[in-house]
This record gives structure tokens, sequence and C-alpha cells, in this order.
């Protein structure tokens, strides 16, 4: 059984995405992080950088005491190896899939973030970031849409973590969409992964675990996800 501590954020759609897709039993432990619940000692415990997600394998495949697991793209590759599903075995196939895993993890993650926070949550238009950061996501853009020219999938012909874990972070802000009319191989792989039955059971979850999701956040919570000075003067 896998315990998912979790917020419908991108990085925590990663992880549904692969729970479903791979039909392994869990359990979600919803952690508001409008509500500062990511801040709680009992989450530190398992995520001590106070971001989403986490898990705990309460079975793991040595047979001992659970295992807790965070940041997103280290538990792709550890529910990966349990299950031995979405990561080729093969030396060349696992490390093309790790390339673009960590692509994603130190590329297009935080650089589409820092889009969306710039475009959506700063207290003021910030012109230099908008444009910084928009500049970057559609520079990372034309990487995965070179990259996904000719192919179905980033490792070739199979669904694997590494698409998992950049999907979600396509165009997370409904407020702020980039302009994919220049990547239509990201298009037509965006479409076909949101086509699939886990992916629509993963992102069902959205409005279970958060029925507020999409409403504007208050000045509290944008103090506790992005600190005070994102918070208006009044």
């Amino acid at each position: 059984m896998i315990e998912l501590h979790y917020w419908p954020t991108p990085n925590g759609h990663k992880v549904t995405l692969f729970l479903e897709e791979a039909g392994i039993a869990y359990t979600i432990k919803p952690v508001n992080i409008g509500a500062g619940e990511q801040f709680r000692p009992e989450y530190l415990a398992i995520g001590p950088n106070n971001r989403m997600p986490a898990i705990v394998d309460t079975a793991p495949a040595d047979g001992g005491a659970p295992i807790s697991v965070f940041e997103s793209g280290a538990i792709l590759q550890y529910l990966a190896e349990k299950t031995g599903r979405f990561l080729p075995a093969d030396v060349r196939g696992r490390t093309t899939v790790m390339e673009w895993l960590f692509w994603q993890m130190a590329g297009l993650g935080p650089m589409t973030g820092q889009y969306g926070h710039f475009s959506v949550y700063a207290p003021e238009p910030v012109p230099y970031a908008i444009e910084r950061y928009t500049r970057e996501a559609q520079r990372l853009l034309g990487v995965l849409e070179r990259r996904l020219d000719g192919r179905a999938f980033i490792a070739g012909d199979d669904y694997t973590i590494a698409d998992m874990a950049c999907y979600p972070w396509i165009n997370p802000y409904a407020k702020a969409p980039l302009d994919l009319s220049a990547h239509p191989n990201v298009q037509r792989w965006h479409a076909a992964i949101a086509a699939r039955p886990a992916t629509q059971r993963a992102y069902a979850l959205t409005k279970q675990v958060n029925p507020d999701a999409g409403k504007a956040l208050s000045d509290e919570e944008k103090r506790l996800l992005f600190g005070a000075a994102a918070v208006a003067p009044r």
C-alpha cells in the first residue's frame, strides 16, 4: 500500500498519473498547502522540503519498515523500480528516460513554475520577470518539440515516467496559457496523454481533494505559499 501525501499541484499530479496507470493500491493523505499543513512536523518527517508530494511505502520490496520518499522525480523512479513498469530495463532506454526526467525536474518545472508565479500570483507586474520566464518556457517547449518529432512519447514508442513528469507542466496555469501554436508535436503528445483513462482518473482527484481548486488565493494563502512579499501592500 502506498500512502500519498498530496495536494493537486503539477508535481502531485505526476504521482497520481503513475499510480492510476500502474493500478497500485494507494490512499491519499491530503496536505492542504493553502492552510500551511506542509509545515506540520508529521509532514516534515517525510517531506523535509515542505513541498508536494511525498509517499510512504508501507510494504517495501525488502520487507522491512515503511520507506518514505519525497521529491516527485525520486518518487516516480522509486515506484517504477518497485513495480518494474514505465522505466526500461535496458541501460540505453533507462538512461534516456532518466535524462528527460532530470530535464523536467531541473528545467521545465522550475522555469514554467516561475512563469506562472510572475504571470498569475505576483502582487504586481514585473515585466522583466514575465518576459524572462516566458522566453525560457518557450525555449524548453522547443526542446520538447524537437524531441517528440517522429516519436509517440519522449523515450520512443512507450509511455514512461519521463512523460508523466513532463505532462503536468505543459500549460498548468489556466489564467496564463502559453502559446503552443509553434509546437504541434507537443500538442499531439499532450492530447494523447490527456485522453488516457488513467490521466482522467488522476485529474478527477483535483476537485475531490480540493473543492476550491481554481479559485483566487487569499492573502493568507499567498503568504503561506510564497512568503510575506507575495502579499500586495494595502
